[in-house]
């Protein structure tokens, strides 16, 4: 029961975005008026001229994961939703997990590979016009890209159905 009950708060946090993001603007809204909105963030990171980056997920069952910028001044200067092709792209072997983390948010899934001694990342995300894919990262021992790769989501309804593999 208390299953059911997360995953409907879930369901209805995800329907909410779209309205909380309507209802902040860069350059006015206030970390306050952020966290009125989106609650603490999963992480806090330190960026570029002052700047804090706050994480907020909606991992593992979501596809978006959203990065907030706030300025040394304590506004808003940025809402982005980062899990697309594009910051994908800018994943490239050698870059520390740690700086994929700060890109992407926390992943959905981690998934070890003893044998081979890696470590895989996943992310869930859409791929218009409607989509579920999967991103993954692979790490070597030191926690450094070895690859990426894109998949369409085995978890995904519409991926599901009739026919072999």
């Amino acid at each position: 029961m208390k299953f059911i009950a997360g995953i409907s708060a879930l369901l209805a946090l995800w329907g909410c975005d779209p309205q909380r993001i309507k209802e902040l603007e860069e350059g006015v809204s206030t970390e306050a008026d952020v966290r009125a909105r989106f609650g603490n963030p999963e992480n806090v990171w330190d960026g570029p001229g002052g700047e804090r980056i706050f994480e907020y997920n909606r991992q593992p069952a979501g596809h978006q994961n959203y990065m907030i910028s706030i300025g040394p001044d304590g506004k808003m200067t940025g809402l982005r939703q980062v899990l697309n092709p594009v910051n994908f792209g800018k994943v490239q072997p050698g870059m520390m997990m740690e700086d994929v983390r700060k890109m992407l948010g926390k992943p959905m899934k981690q998934t070890p590979y003893a044998l081979k001694n890696e470590i895989a990342w996943d992310w869930r995300y859409m791929q218009p016009p409607n989509t579920s894919m999967v991103f993954t990262v692979w790490f070597n021992p030191d926690m450094r890209v070895l690859r990426t790769s894109t998949a369409p989501d085995p978890e995904a309804t519409e991926n599901r159905g009739g026919g072999g593999k």
